[in-house]
C-alpha cells in the first residue's frame, strides 16, 4: 500500500526551447502532491525525474512521487523503481529536500522504465517465475513492484491483463516518451487524473493534491453541475469528476500520455465486457469452495503482522476459516462498538469459538465530529456514506495489532446479499409509474427508516422513478426534486429494470465508488492495508459467469454462498440476520453524541452552508433543508402518530458532509488566490 503521484509536461517544438526541467515541473508541485498522499505511506518516500525527446522534436518532462507503506520485501521494494535496460537504478531517484536528479542528465541514452505502484499483486510469484523463464533477471528477493517493471519491459499489453491484485500503477517509458496510468478491474485502489485542457497533466492516489495543484495548471474544464448533483443524490459519483480539475479513472482502465500514442481503454466498454461477455456456466458448491480457499490463501503473503476482520456475517467467517487452514496462528479481530444495537462482538465471538480461531475484541474510541472533518478533508470529496466512520474506527483499532487485514468486501455484490436484490423483479412488476407514485404517498412513512411502510414506499418510488438506482440513493425520488437536484435520468449507465442489468449497477458503480472508496479512505488514513479475497480474479470471473438462479436459489440472499458456509458453520450462524455495518447517525443528530448535532447545526445554519455550490450551477432548496431538520427531530419524539416526523438520518449526514467539503474547498481556493496575488 502506498501513495503515488506524477506530473507530465509536453513541450511543443513550435513554442521554442523549453525551460530547464526544474522550472518546467517545479519541486513545489511535487511537494503539493506529496503532502496529499503522505498519510498513505509513512514508511518511505522517493521521487524520480526524467526528460525525453521524441522523434518529432517534442520534449517531455516527467516527475514521479511515491510514499510507501512497506508490506512486502522491506529491503528491495523501494520506489520509484527504475530499470535502465540492464539493472535497477536506485541512484536515479532522490528524497524530498535533496538536490533533484534528472535521469536524462545522468544516463541520457538508457531505455529507462520507471514505476510507482500502490497496492498488492497477489500472483507476483507466479509472474516472476514466468518472466525469469523468458530471461528477465530479478534483483530483489520478492518485490511485487519489480514484477511490474520487468512485465512492462517484456510485454506491456499483456501485463495489463494478467495481474491478480488491487492496484493503481503509473509507468514512465523513456523510449516512447509515454506515461501510462492503470487501475485494477474493480477499483480497489484509487487513481485520479487531472482534467486540464493544456499540456500539463497530473495523476495521484488522492484528488486533494490535484485540486491544490490547479492554481498552477491553467484552463480547467468547465464544471458539470450534473456531477455535483449526482454526488448529493447518491453520496458518491461515478468517475468522481471534481470541479473540472480532476476525475477518478474508471476501474479496469489505463490511460497513456501523450495522447497521440494513447492506450486509453474505453471504461464503459471495458466494464461491460467484464460483466457481460462471459460464457454462462453453473458454479457448484465444491468449485466455489475451492475458489474461495485459493483466493484467501493467495492474499495471506506479507512481511508484517496480518489478521482477519470478523463480524457476525458469513463473508468474514469464511475468510477466517480458510485463513486458519494454512495459518493456524492467525488472529481474527472484531471491534466492540459502544452502541449495543450496532455491536457484533458477541456474535463474532461465537463464530470464532466454533472456528477455533484466535480472536481479539478491540475497544474503539469514538470522536465522530472531529474524525468526520479529518476524513472528508483528507479525501477531498463530498463522500456521503456514513459507514466511513465505523470503518475508520475499526481500521484504527486493528492497526494497533496488524498492518494487513483481510475483509469481506465484494461478497454481497458478487453473491447477492442485499435485501434490495430480493425485490428486483417487483420493481418491474409494479406497473404504471404514476400509480406507483400515488401509492407511495399514501403510506404512513418516515419515523422508522427500517419499517415495512418505509421500505414499501421506497420500492414504489423506485418503480415510479429510475428503478433500482433509487434503492441505493440517499436522496431518492421525490426527495431529490424537493431538494432541487433536478437530476436527469442517467441513461448512459445503460441500466433497465430487469434483475441482471440492475446488478451491474452494484458491481460497476456502487462497489468501486462507494464501498471500496470507503475502505481505502478509512484504512489508508491509519496505514493499514485491507485486502478483499472476494474480488480475486478467478473467483470474480466464476461468479460473473453464474446465472442468477444459481447464485440465489429460490430467491434467497447469498443462497449459493450460504451452502458453502454450511460446510463449516452451524445453521444458527449461517442464518443469522444481516446486521450491516452502520452507526445510529440519526440519533446522534438528536442527542448530540460526540458533538454531531452541534456540528450539523453549525454547518447547516451558517451564513453560507455550501460556499461555491450555487456558482457551480447547483442551488439547494434551503427551506426543504430546514423542513428536514424539523421533521428529523420530531421523528425522535414519543408519539403514536405514524405521520409525525420523518427520519432523515442519511440525508442530513450527506448535507453535513457537503458543507464540510464545500467550506474546505473554499479555503483551498482562497489559498490559490493568495498564491496568484
Amino acid at each position: 500500500m502506498c501513495g503515488i503521484a506524477g506530473v507530465i509536461k509536453i513541450h511543443d517544438p513550435k513554442d521554442g526551447p523549453p525551460p530547464p526541467p526544474l522550472e518546467a515541473i517545479p519541486e513545489q508541485w511535487l511537494d503539493i502532491l506529496d503532502e496529499s498522499i503522505k498519510h498513505r505511506g509513512p514508511d518511505g518516500q522517493g521521487r524520480f525525474r526524467d526528460r525525453a525527446t521524441r522523434e518529432d522534436g517534442t520534449i517531455v518532462d516527467v516527475a514521479l512521487v511515491h510514499r510507501r507503506l512497506s508490506i512486502i520485501d522491506h529491503a528491495g521494494g523501494h520506489q520509484p523503481m527504475v530499470h535502465d535496460g540492464e539493472r535497477l537504478r536506485a541512484d536515479l531517484t532522490y528524497q524530498p529536500g535533496e538536490i533533484p536528479i534528472i535521469a536524462s542528465e545522468v544516463e541520457p541514452d538508457k531505455p529507462l522504465v520507471a514505476v510507482v505502484f500502490n497496492g498488492c499483486i497477489y500472483n507476483h510469484r507466479e509472474l516472476r517465475e514466468e518472466l525469469e523463464g523468458q530471461g528477465c533477471v530479478f534483483e530483489t528477493d520478492h518485490s511485487d513492484t519489480e514484477v511490474l517493471v520487468h512485465g512492462w519491459r517484456a510485454d506491456q499489453v499483456r501485463v495489463r491483463h494478467c495481474l491478480d491484485g488491487m492496484y493503481g500503477i503509473a509507468v514512465w517509458e523513456r523510449q516512447s516518451s509515454t506515461f501510462t496510468a492503470m487501475r485494477d478491474d474493480f477499483g480497489q485502489k484509487p487513481l485520479y487524473k487531472s482534467n486540464n485542457r493544456n499540456k500539463i497533466k497530473a495523476m495521484s492516489s488522492n484528488p486533494v493534491g490535484l485540486l491544490n495543484l490547479a492554481q498552477f495548471m491553467t484552463e480547467p474544464e468547465a464544471s458539470d453541475p450534473g456531477q455535483t448533483r449526482g454526488w448529493i443524490k447518491y453520496g458518491w459519483n461515478q468517475a468522481a469528476k471534481i470541479l473540472g480539475v480532476a476525475e477518478s479513472m474508471l476501474p479496469g482502465t489505463s490511460n497513456s500520455i501523450p495522447s497521440h500514442e494513447s492506450h486509453d481503454e474505453d471504461g464503459w466498454a471495458h466494464a461491460h465486457h467484464l460483466l457481460l461477455n462471459h460464457e454462462i456456466r453453473d458454479l457448484d458448491i465444491e468449485t466455489l469452495d475451492e475458489l474461495l480457499r485459493a483466493a484467501v490463501q493467495s492474499e495471506l503473503e506479507a512481511d508484517v503482522p496480518i489478521g482477519c476482520f470478523l463480524s457476525g456475517g458469513i463473508d468474514s467467517a469464511l475468510i477466517c476459516h480458510y485463513a486458519k487452514e494454512t495459518h493456524a496462528d492467525i488472529t481474527a479481530y472484531t471491534v466492540r462498538m459502544p452502541i449495543a444495537s450496532f455491536d457484533e462482538s458477541d456474535a463474532a465471538s461465537v463464530t470464532a469459538k466454533h472456528l477455533g480461531i484466535q480472536h481479539q475484541v478491540l475497544d474503539c474510541n469514538l470522536n465522530p465530529s472531529d474524525d468526520l472533518i479529518q476524513l472528508i478533508e483528507q479525501l477531498g470529496l463530498p463522500f456521503g456514506d456514513s459507514s466511513l466512520l465505523p470503518t475508520y474506527w475499526v481500521c484504527r483499532s486493528a492497526r494497533r495489532e496488524v498492518k494487513v487485514a483481510l475483509a469481506g468486501d465484494g461478497g454481497d455484490e458478487l453473491f447477492l446479499g442485499y435485501d434490495r436484490h430480493r425485490v428486483l423483479s417487483l420493481i418491474h412488476k409494479l406497473g404504471i409509474p404514476s400509480l406507483a407514485s400515488l401509492a407511495a404517498k399514501a403510506l404512513p412513512v418516515g419515523r422508522n427508516p427500517k419499517s415495512r411502510f418505509t421500505r414499501a414506499s421506497r420500492l414504489l418510488n423506485a418503480a415510479a422513478g429510475e428503478g433500482y438506482k433509487e434503492l441505493v440513493a440517499i436522496f431518492p425520488s421525490p426527495f431529490d426534486e424537493e431538494l432541487g437536484l433536478s437530476i436527469k435520468p442517467m441513461d448512459h449507465w445503460g441500466l433497465t429494470q430487469d434483475k441482471a442489468t440492475a446488478l451491474r449497477f452494484d458491481r460497476m458503480f456502487y462497489l468501486p465508488e462507494d464501498l471500496l472508496r470507503k475502505t481505502d479512505t478509512a484504512s489508508m488514513a491509519v496505514g493499514l492495508e485491507v485486502r478483499a479475497p472476494f474480488l480475486a480474479k478467478e473467483l470474480v470471473d466464476a461468479a460473473l459467469r453464474t446465472p442468477l438462479d444459481i447464485l440465489m436459489p429460490n430467491g434467497g440472499r447469498k443462497g449459493l454462498l450460504k451452502q458453502v458456509a454450511r460446510k463449516y458453520l452451524p445453521d444458527h450462524i449461517v442464518d443469522r440476520p444481516k446486521q450491516g455495518f452502520a452507526i445510529p447517525i440519526g440519533e446522534w443528530f438528536r442527542s448530540d453524541y460526540g458533538g454531531m448535532r452541534q456540528l450539523l447545526y453549525d454547518h447547516l445554519h451558517s451564513a453560507d452552508p455550501f460556499p461555491g455550490l450555487a456558482e457551480s450551477g447547483v442551488e439547494l432548496n434551503m427551506k426543504f433543508v430546514e423542513q428536514m431538520l424539523r421533521e428529523h427531530d420530531a421523528a425522535g419524539e414519543k408519539s403514536i402518530n405514524p405521520w409525525r416526523g420523518r427520519d432523515h438520518s442519511q440525508r442530513l449526514y450527506m448535507l453535513l458532509v457537503l458543507s464540510i467539503w464545500a467550506k474546505w474547498l473554499q479555503r483551498v481556493r482562497k489559498g490559490e488566490e493568495k498564491a496568484h496575488a
